[in-house]
């Protein structure tokens, strides 16, 4: 079976916003305003959903952001689904969401990250809809650096289109932009040097395959059950093998260990022709760093580990296509990931 893409975006489309795992509280419903108004500024209507509340850890009751969500992604006139950012329970949905429905619709993009990926990551397995792994709404209106780019530029694409996407080899030391002291922040503070790491130890890398993952703490609660089966996954969507990519949000280099060996105990990885893990600034421990987590983890799958890809929680954010056929390279001198919408 092929994947299947949802229609690119033409200004005059509808794009709906809403918290299936945390909303926003008050001090940061400028900076949503700011956000909407760049995705305005696009040339698209947006659409804000009753699941918005940040008083507490989710956005509302557990079966009321299922059906939103539901009802969103099946709506033909919303042709984009994009959340404020991810959360900390959106797991709760998995078992109430209507996958049959979901499976019948026509494709509507979902994009999104960290708690995303409980959500996103599933709907890509189960329905073979592509997804984007990407910035949240709330960081949208930072511009990509030159080599990235957004999601807005994804969800426009033709069918088939073929985009590549280099490392700036710069990135954000601290945490986030105080989003609520400073609102209409549209660009990254981009301060600190990095490059791509291969971490098993070979030489040049020139691997193929169909990109999936998501955010570690948040799938590997998901490992091993009908939700994330990677394997029947690329049976029926891609023989060629899986790339697999991986990102700590912020738990010690113990736990994600531990979450990494897990997964790869529960077969998430048994596809995968080579393993991205994305920059961190979760903490290392004592005796382990978070490079040596995952080595530990995965070194055993005896495929490339390339480290420190822009696809987690440290800005800027190179925006993934769950579903989509890619081509990662990196050497001493050059990084980058191709993807194609196929």
């Amino acid at each position: 079976m092929t994947v299947r893409y949802p229609r690119p975006l033409r200004p005059g489309d509808r794009i709906g916003v809403t918290s299936p795992s945390s909303g926003v509280p008050d001090e940061l419903r400028e900076r949503l305003a700011t956000a909407v108004r760049v995705v305005e500024e696009q040339g698209y209507e947006v659409v804000t959903g009753r699941c918005m509340d940040g008083s507490r850890h989710v956005s509302a009751p557990a079966a009321d952001r299922a059906a939103e969500l539901t009802e969103m992604l099946t709506d033909p006139g919303i042709r984009a689904v994009v959340p404020p950012w991810g959360g900390e329970t959106g797991i709760d949905l998995l078992a109430l969401l209507d996958w049959d429905r979901l499976r019948a619709a026509e494709p509507t993009w979902l994009v999104g990250y960290s708690d995303m990926s409980t959500v996103m990551t599933p709907l890509t397995l189960l329905t073979g809809v592509a997804t984007v792994h990407g910035n949240n709404l709330m960081d949208t209106p930072c511009r990509a650096p030159e080599g990235l780019v957004s999601w807005l530029d994804i969800v426009a694409a033709p069918p088939g289109h073929r985009f590549s996407q280099t490392p700036p080899e710069r990135h954000r030391a601290e945490a986030w932009d105080d989003y609520a002291l400073h609102p209409d922040v549209r660009a990254f503070t981009l301060d600190t040097p990095g490059r791509w790491t291969r971490l098993d130890g070979g030489g040049d890398v020139d691997v193929a395959g169909r990109l999936i993952g998501g955010c570690t703490e948040m799938l590997a609660n998901v490992a091993g059950t009908p939700y994330l089966d990677t394997s029947a996954f690329a049976r029926s969507h891609a023989p060629e093998g899986l790339l697999v990519y991986v990102e700590a949000a912020g738990d010690d280099a113990f736990a994600i260990c531990r979450y990494l060996h897990g997964m790869r105990l529960a077969g998430f990885f048994d596809a995968a022709n080579a393993v991205l893990v994305g920059r961190t600034s979760a903490p290392d421990t004592s005796s382990l760093t978070q490079h040596q987590a995952v080595l530990e983890a995965l070194g055993p799958l005896g495929v490339p580990i390339v480290a420190d890809v822009e696809c987690g929680h440290v800005p800027p954010y190179l925006p993934l296509v769950n579903g989509a056929h890619a081509r990662v390279v990196h050497t001493s001198t050059h990084s980058a990931l191709t993807q194609t919408l196929n």
